[in-house]
């Protein structure tokens, strides 16, 4: 099978584990992609970029300011707000005139727009949280941090390694059995600052 939107290759994966053989390319691979969208939910985001535009609501309650998903190109943006509330999001914001995409620098970095600043024109703020901006973006990231590509090499090195521990001991030592952890603490310290706090 190939690999979608996953975070490493299969020849990273197979270097880690020292495997020069083709003949477990097929776990492997599902085990790079099953890594690549445990990532994703870990950190509530996922690394890859879209590859054409679509268009998301949004309920803005600033109207100086409006927190977005994560952009990965400033190429196809477009920002229209419904000024009357009626369902129709008539007008067209003009960037670098009417708002800025931030932080500045994101993107020449290698990383996403976070959020947009208000510069002429408000956003309107959600009345009875109707979504009141519509933003049709390429979604995602602009290229997949280093930090998360190792992570990716060393859950999938897991997850494939799983396999010879069905029963979650992975063997046993002086003091009795080996238990699998639930998650690795390198790969959690990898991918930490990359989440995304939620709030229920």
């Amino acid at each position: 099978m190939a690999i979608t939107n996953g975070y490493c290759t299969l020849n990273e994966v197979k270097a880690a584990l020292r495997i020069t053989d083709s003949l477990d390319d097929t776990l492997l691979e599902n085990a790079i992609e099953a890594a690549s969208r445990r990532i994703d939910n870990e950190c509530s985001r996922r690394f890859y970029a879209d590859g054409s535009a679509s268009a998301r609501v949004y309920a803005s309650e600033r109207n100086d300011m409006l927190f977005i998903d994560d952009i990965s190109t400033a190429t196809g943006l477009v920002v229209k707000i419904d000024n009357d509330a009626d369902g129709t999001f008539e007008t067209t914001l003009v960037r670098n005139v009417d708002y800025q995409i931030e932080p500045l620098n994101n993107l020449a970095q290698g990383r996403p727009v976070l959020l947009l600043r208000a510069l002429n024109t408000m956003f309107p703020v959600a009345v009875n949280k109707r979504p009141l901006v519509e933003v049709t973006a390429a979604w995602g990231w602009p290229s997949i941090p280093d930090a998360i590509r190792e992570a990716t090499v060393l859950l999938a090195s897991r997850h494939f390694k799983r396999l010879d521990s069905p029963l979650g001991v992975a063997g046993f030592g002086d003091l009795g059995a080996i238990v699998v952890r639930r998650i690795d603490p390198d790969v959690a310290a990898l991918i930490e600052s990359y989440k995304i706090l939620t709030v229920a």
